[in-house]
């Protein structure tokens, strides 16, 4: 899977341009707050149907325009596809693939894959547990639709048994009905993300030790607030059931898999309180490497990869790591300056310089 071209119009500092992509690696170097990350952050849209930096899709639109478009080209093994996307000043959007309007967002996810690298990712292992199950909702959402309309539908139901536990009189009916079908979703949704930890291990372990010589091994262990993960369905409702009091009086549901987290060990010790940055950035170069290689297993293709100003950040074995592992992939990378990537590029490499919203070869 590749990006033969993108084309940006209105779309943040960008009034209108098309960039035709190489299928192995593209630079885009500037300096900072030119734009670099503006065309990384719109090719991840098309991936997801949502930027990776804000929630407001009002802030992707050019400031005295009132929509911005995006259209992407994806080149195949099967069949090619074109992503297009209009985003409205009002926050609304409109998503065509292959001129085929699409009415949900579960649709467009999955069609183009693609796995993101940026500074912010340390914050997958530093902070909430909230940010881990992101990073892993988003990585099983483009490998199976019915994960993700399992977690649209659980996370709809759990609103609808809040709104009940914060009214006055609490109908406690309501709760049973919906405690049954959150059960259903819950069941689903916690034994995908445990195989899916399965997989990170299984492809993790190997990643952390070519990154690291072998002086390091790196386990991924799922932790839930549902006591018996071998009869997950009943363990969670007679969790429910147990915390109903508890529910009622702080009005929001504490059992099931919106409170979920997992743990990164390296070398049996926890990454997140005690592991250095060094690590913790490796952490992290693990997963997504460890991403990219399940996607290719599950799908056939490896995703595009997309890299977002992290090889100043990283030391000299990291960015080797990256630069020496992605010659099968496409790989987006920005930069200020090209001595990150001195002996790594080819004659198959394209370079593009960004300044003020134009971008040159």
């Amino acid at each position: 899977m590749y990006i033969k071209k993108i084309m940006l119009l209105d779309y943040r500092n960008y009034r209108n341009i098309t960039i035709n992509l190489g299928r192995n690696v593209n630079v885009f170097m500037g300096d900072n707050a030119q734009g670099k990350t503006n065309v990384l952050e719109a090719m991840y849209y098309c991936g997801f149907g949502k930027s990776h930096r804000t929630n407001r899709d009002k802030e992707l639109v050019n400031w005295d325009t009132e929509k911005a478009f995006i259209s992407l080209s994806v080149g195949k093994e099967r069949i090619d596809k074109r992503i297009d996307v209009n985003i409205f000043k009002d926050g609304k959007k409109a998503i065509k693939v292959n001129s085929i309007k699409i009415n949900k967002i579960g649709e467009l996810v999955g069609i183009f894959n693609v796995v993101m690298f940026s500074p912010e990712d340390l914050k997958i292992v530093k902070e909430s547990p909230g940010i881990r199950r992101k990073f892993i909702d988003m990585e099983l959402s483009q490998l199976n639709k019915k994960y993700y309309y399992s977690l649209v539908q659980y996370n709809k139901i759990l609103n609808e048994r809040n709104t009940v536990l914060k009214q006055r009189n609490v109908d406690l009916s309501m709760l049973d009905i919906y405690d049954l079908q959150l059960s259903e979703f819950a069941e689903y949704i916690v034994k995908e993300r445990i195989k899916y930890i399965d997989k990170i291990n299984e492809h993790g372990k190997v990643v952390h030790g070519e990154i690291t010589s072998g002086k390091e091994n790196i386990e991924f262990k799922y932790i839930s607030s549902i006591k018996d993960l071998t009869n997950i369905k009943q363990s969670f409702l007679l969790g429910l059931e147990k915390n109903r009091n508890k529910d009622i009086e702080k009005r929001i549901t504490s059992v099931g898999p919106h409170r979920d987290d997992f743990l990164i060990l390296i070398n049996d010790i926890d990454a997140k309180s005690y592991g250095s940055q060094g690590q913790q950035r490796t952490a992290v170069l693990t997963m997504k490497f460890a991403s990219l290689r399940i996607i290719k297993e599950l799908t056939g293709e490896y995703p595009v990869l997309l890299l977002d100003d992290v090889l100043s950040e990283l030391d000299f074995n990291r960015k080797r790591y990256i630069l020496t592992s992605i010659g099968q992939i496409q790989t987006v990378i920005t930069c200020t300056g090209i001595e990150d990537l001195t002996g790594y590029l080819d004659e198959k490499a394209k370079v593009f310089k960004v300044k003020d919203g134009i971008i040159l070869t």
